[in-house]
């Protein structure tokens, strides 16, 4: 696999710390502009790796021609956002990873935000930037992700203005779509979960590192324009509700002991509830009830099980904290957004 960076990046420079890694799924229409605002970048020397899921569009001969200094990594099929950015971050020799969505533009300074940041915070493993609306640029898209007892994740701050999210913070996961990662702590919580395919994937990893004791925060100066649903077309959709409401089941049962399932069975039941009726309202309600039967299925399964997270007590102070967060979380729904 040929390793082919813009110029003032170099494969060789020891200094560089930092790899771009960029899923595409017939995103030609962003990706390209994704990849001209990176080439602008300031302040830091990094690798950009775009791993192509099967893209029909000319993705990969645009790349190709106007971007030879790109890695690409040609995958020949749709696997899933799970496994495209797996592919690319086993691919990368830096200490830290940046998952960017295709459909985004960064400000020049951005990953070398996120790097700084990362430098002063050892026991992070990952920063999510600030993602601002590319059509209302004073407006929030995502300020880090938080999830909580009624089986909720939500982005923080999505449609409120920018002003109020100025300030560092801990979060639950960062969001994937624009985030960067200790590469080093992946080799001891696991990869993203090639089950999940898309969505909430970020949350399960994050949750993961939560178990193990590490953090996640939220970055306020590395700036990201966010188009949004660049892949699935649209912010609700039968693609989408369905893999969602999937993986909000095995979310649960991957990450929580059992004890703690039953422990938050009620607010979770709650939760699908209100959920089911938000959902049946947009006309997804029997989409929404399918994706959480396959959901306990895939649980269930011997390759579902194969990914359960074992509890071990060493970690009880950490489950702890984590689900004392989870109950605050739905304080932080309303107070927050």
């Amino acid at each position: 696999m040929q390793n082919r960076l813009s110029s003032g990046f170099c494969c060789e420079d020891t200094e560089m710390k930092t790899t771009v890694v960029i899923p595409n799924y017939n995103g030609k229409a962003y990706l390209e502009d994704c990849l001209n605002f990176l080439k602008r970048s300031e302040g830091t020397r990094f690798a950009v790796i775009v791993v192509d899921n099967g893209s029909t569009d000319g993705s990969c001969r645009m790349v190709k021609e106007k971007f030879p200094w790109a890695e690409l990594v040609e995958l020949g099929e749709n696997t899933g956002f799970s496994h495209a950015v797996n592919v690319g971050i086993k691919a990368a020799k830096t200490p830290y990873v940046l998952l960017l969505n295709n459909d985004t533009v960064a400000e020049r300074d951005f990953v070398a935000k996120l790097e700084q940041a990362m430098d002063t915070k050892p026991g992070y493993f990952s920063l999510s930037s600030k993602m601002l609306s590319m059509k209302q640029t004073e407006i929030i898209d995502d300020a880090g992700d938080y999830y909580c007892a009624l089986g909720w994740a939500y982005a923080r701050g999505k449609g409120a203005s920018a002003q109020r999210y100025t300030a560092p913070k801990d979060i639950f996961a960062a969001c994937g779509g624009a985030a960067i990662y200790r590469r080093e702590v992946f080799r001891e919580i696991g990869y993203f979960d090639d089950l999940h395919f898309a969505y909430l994937e970020d949350i399960d990893i994050g949750y993961r590192a939560r178990i193990r004791g590490y953090k996640n925060g939220y970055c306020p100066d590395a700036v990201v324009y966010h188009a949004g649903s660049g892949s699935s077309g649209s912010r609700y959709n039968e693609f989408k509700v369905n893999l969602s409401s999937q993986n909000s089941i095995y979310i649960i049962a991957k990450n929580m002991p059992f004890l703690q399932v039953l422990l938050n069975l009620p607010l979770l039941l709650i939760g699908f509830a209100v959920k089911f009726l938000f959902f049946a309202k947009k006309g997804f309600g029997r989409i929404y009830l399918g994706g959480l039967w396959r959901g306990l299925c895939l649980s269930v399964s011997p390759k579902g099980r194969r990914n359960h997270v074992p509890f071990r007590w060493k970690y009880l102070p950490h489950y702890v904290k984590v689900q004392i967060e989870l109950w605050y979380n739905i304080i932080r729904r309303v107070t927050e957004g």
